[in-house]
């Protein structure tokens, strides 16, 4: 089982970082520091959990000697393209006003453009651009773009188009267009696929990935949270081609190719279930095949209206919601501290702060969201910062002592939810065409 291999794992650097302090900060935000120094509330535990939180980027953030910016995972040293871009995202929240921050974005996005020159297959690499995984992950193709879309739509800053960034656009481009049609069109294999390239596969118009975002090989290669999160994407590569670069041909590609993933979607991802009624499947195949569940991972099925692709009172993602949210959803767990959903990728019945993060921000009401905020309080087990996955039962057992993205994700929870602050937008969708019964 993966899981035992990721749990020796996470208990050997457990005990090693047991023995070594915390490195202090690498680097210096005066706005990002202010800002967790001012927040209040009247919950103590809360108050500490969120200026860890917020902080907990910059202490894994680095300038390179190239001038782009580093951003390890956490406790792995290496950056995971999702990660990363999910862990920069809340100090988008001060990159307007602060000069500081806005420069750590751009080197971030910067070196991202690198990594997917140097292979666009590959979802995590070392800080010396070597692959650290090449895992194809669809939605590490996705998510460099929307953090850089949003980043424009927050500061109005452009300086990151440039030419460095307009070719990993292109390969962007290039790898999903291939991967619509894996089986004739790709080399791509890896050896934790069935046969090296994965099950038979359907033709749909969506996109093939190999892995999910938790790193594990996908059993139908049609999983549609990452379909989802590429339909955003390829809208946001549309308006960066046609405002920014005027290439009104690689608009129209991008858009093309995303109103054919988005009828992929709508045609065989959606999945009749007698007491919910139409559902999201989490994988298919395009041969009749599907799989019913959810993974932690963002993006997950629950976390459609936070990447941007639906609204939350959408009713076929209502039905989704309510089915993953029920002990019918076979990776729904209870406990006698939490309840949420967790992951193939770490131990059996084991919740994740990373969906519970999200069944808080994809939630419509204040008293779901306090019930979120209570339960990742009580998942704290003493150091005040969230982790992969713990025991539901006893949050004393965790996995991963250092994990970067549920953190970024709590803070900007906090922040939206609980602060006023208006949402980052993620991308623009109102155009898309949805199934209607």
């Amino acid at each position: 089982m993966h899981w035992t291999h990721n749990l020796i794992r996470a208990l050997a650097v457990t005990l090693i970082m047991a023995l070594l302090p915390r490195t202090a900060a690498s680097l210096e935000l005066h706005s990002i520091q202010q800002a967790a120094a001012n927040f209040q509330s009247s919950d103590a535990h809360l108050q500490e959990m969120f200026r860890a939180a917020l902080l907990d980027t910059g202490k894994l953030a680095e300038y390179a000697p190239d001038g782009t910016a580093y951003v390890k995972t956490g406790d792995i040293p290496a950056e995971w393209l999702r990660d990363a871009s999910a862990q920069s995202r809340p100090y988008l929240f001060f990159a307007k006003t602060d000069p500081e921050v806005r420069g750590l974005l751009r080197a971030i996005i910067e070196r991202m453009a690198k990594y997917l020159q140097i292979d666009p297959y590959a979802n995590a690499f070392t800080s010396d651009y070597r692959v650290w995984e090449q895992k194809f992950e669809l939605d590490s193709l996705a998510y460099p773009v929307m953090l850089a879309w949003s980043y424009w739509k927050t500061t109005g800053d452009t300086s990151i188009f440039d030419d460095n960034f307009a070719k990993a656009l292109d390969k962007i481009l290039a790898t999903m267009q291939r991967e619509q049609d894996h089986p004739r069109s790709s080399q791509y294999q890896h050896k934790e696929l069935q046969d090296g390239k994965g099950r038979p596969v359907g033709y749909t118009g969506m996109i093939w990935t190999g892995f999910r975002p938790s790193d594990d090989a996908c059993y139908y290669n049609y999983l549609i949270p990452s379909e989802m999160m590429a339909v955003v994407a390829l809208g946001d590569i549309s308006e960066i081609e046609k405002t920014v670069f005027r290439n009104l041909i690689k608009a129209h590609a991008a858009t093309a190719l995303r109103d054919e993933v988005q009828r992929g979607i709508q045609t065989y991802g959606l999945v009749y279930v007698p007491k919910y009624g139409y559902v999201y499947a989490y994988e298919v195949d395009g041969l009749g095949h599907a799989i019913l569940t959810d993974d932690a991972n963002v993006p997950s099925l629950l976390s459609a209206p936070y990447i941007g692709y639906t609204s939350a009172s959408d009713r076929y993602y209502q039905n989704t919601r309510a089915f993953l949210l029920s002990q019918d959803n076979p990776s729904y767990y209870t406990g006698k501290v939490a309840r949420g959903i967790g992951s193939y990728h770490t131990p059996d019945r084991w919740v994740w702060p990373l969906a519970l993060v999200m069944e808080g921000l994809t939630a419509t009401s204040a008293s779901e969201k306090q019930d979120v905020i209570n339960q990742l309080l009580a998942s704290d087990p003493g150091d005040h910062l969230l982790h992969e996955s713990f025991d539901p039962d006893d949050p004393a057992h965790y996995t991963r002592v250092d994990f970067g993205w549920p953190n970024a994700l709590f803070s900007e929870f906090v922040l939206t939810s609980f602060s006023g602050v208006n949402e980052i937008p993620m991308g623009d969708t109102s155009d898309l065409e949805f199934r209607s019964e």
